[in-house]
C-alpha cells in the first residue's frame, strides 16, 4: 500500500520489451536507502517489484496487464518517473490509500497557470468518472491529489508549486498521458452494495435496515 506522497523523481535508464512483458531500469537515490530485492516501489503510481539493485539503480519486471492498463508502455530513456516506497506500518499517513493498481489512463487536455497553482484538466474514460468526486481523492501518476472540479468527461486538479517541483507533473503538458487510480473506498462500497448472484436486488433502505443501521417505522 502507498499514500501518494512522492519521495523522489527517478530517471528511466533503460526499458526493454520482450514479447508481451518488459524490464525497466530506473536511476534514483532516496528510495534505495533501505531497499531490498522483492520490495515494492510505485513507479508513476504503478506498484512494481524490485528484482535487482545495482548502485543507484534498480530494475523491475513489467507484465502484460501492466503495459495494457498504464502509461509504462510509453516510457522512454531519460523520462522522469515518480517514485514511492510501500508504506511501513509505523509511517504517518499523509495522503490517501493508494494501492498502486491503476484503473486507467487519462489525457491532459488543458494546463493553465493561476496565481498560486497550475491547474490540470484530465480527460478520462466515462467509467472512471463514477469514482471521481469533487473534493475527493485521486492518484495521478501516483500523486495523491484533491479533485477541484469535475466535468462530463474530465476533472481538474490544482497543483501547488511544491508538488509541481517535486514530481514529474512539472514536465507534463497538453497531450501527455497519466496513470489514474481512483479512491479504492468508493469501489469497495459499490461492490458491497451490489446484490449477490443468488440474492434479489435490495434498495438502499432495505440494506441499511438489514445491517442494523435503523428500524423501519410504519405510518
Amino acid at each position: 500500500m502507498f499514500t501518494g506522497l512522492i519521495e523522489e523523481v527517478g530517471v528511466v535508464k533503460d526499458i526493454v520489451r520482450t514479447g508481451q512483458k518488459g524490464l525497466v531500469t530506473i536511476h534514483c537515490a532516496h528510495v534505495l536507502e533501505d531497499a531490498r530485492i522483492g520490495d515494492s516501489i510505485a513507479v508513476n503510481g504503478v506498484c512494481l517489484t524490485v528484482t535487482s539493485i545495482q548502485g543507484a539503480q534498480f530494475t523491475a519486471d513489467i507484465m502484460k496487464e501492466t503495459f495494457a492498463s498504464s502509461t509504462l508502455s510509453q516510457l522512454r530513456h531519460n523520462d522522469p518517473v515518480n517514485l514511492e516506497r510501500s508504506m511501513a506500518a509505523a509511517d504517518r499517513f499523509g495522503g490517501h490509500i493508494v494501492a498502486g493498481h491503476t484503473d486507467g489512463v487519462g489525457e491532459i487536455i488543458q494546463r493553465t497557470t493561476e496565481s498560486e497553482s497550475v491547474n490540470f484538466q484530465i480527460k478520462v474514460e466515462g467509467g472512471l468518472l463514477r469514482y471521481i468526486v469533487q473534493k475527493g481523492s485521486v492518484a495521478v501518476d501516483g500523486i495523491s491529489l484533491t479533485v477541484a472540479h469535475e466535468h462530463a468527461d474530465s476533472f481538474i486538479v490544482a497543483i501547488i508549486p511544491h508538488t509541481l517541483a517535486e514530481t514529474n507533473l512539472g514536465s507534463k503538458s497538453v497531450g501527455d498521458h497519466v496513470n489514474i487510480e481512483t479512491d479504492i473506498i468508493g469501489k469497495y462500497v459499490e461492490k458491497l452494495l451490489q446484490p449477490a448472484n443468488d440474492q434479489p436486488e435490495q434498495t438502499i433502505d432495505a440494506l441499511l435496515e438489514k445491517n442494523g443501521f435503523y428500524e423501519r417505522r410504519e405510518g
